[in-house]
């Protein structure tokens, strides 16, 4: 059998903590910021841990892993 394929943005965008549980960067911040308030913007700074089931489809996209 043929490995399995890894997303490329997978391993650009999420990490994985020592406990299994999938980090990734908050959407949103990019352009359009004056429309958000800073309280919004400053909240989305740094990474975030993802819902259970949201961490689950990543790690499907990523079949071995993702190593840094």
């Amino acid at each position: 059998m043929p490995k399995m394929k890894t997303k490329s943005s997978v391993k650009k965008r999420f990490k994985v903590t020592a406990t299994g549980k999938v980090l990734a960067g908050p959407g949103k911040k990019r352009h359009c910021l004056s429309a958000r308030s800073s309280k919004v913007k400053r909240q989305n700074t740094g990474t975030q841990v993802l819902r259970h089931q949201d961490g689950l489809t990543v790690m499907q996209w990523a079949p071995y892993g993702l190593v840094r």
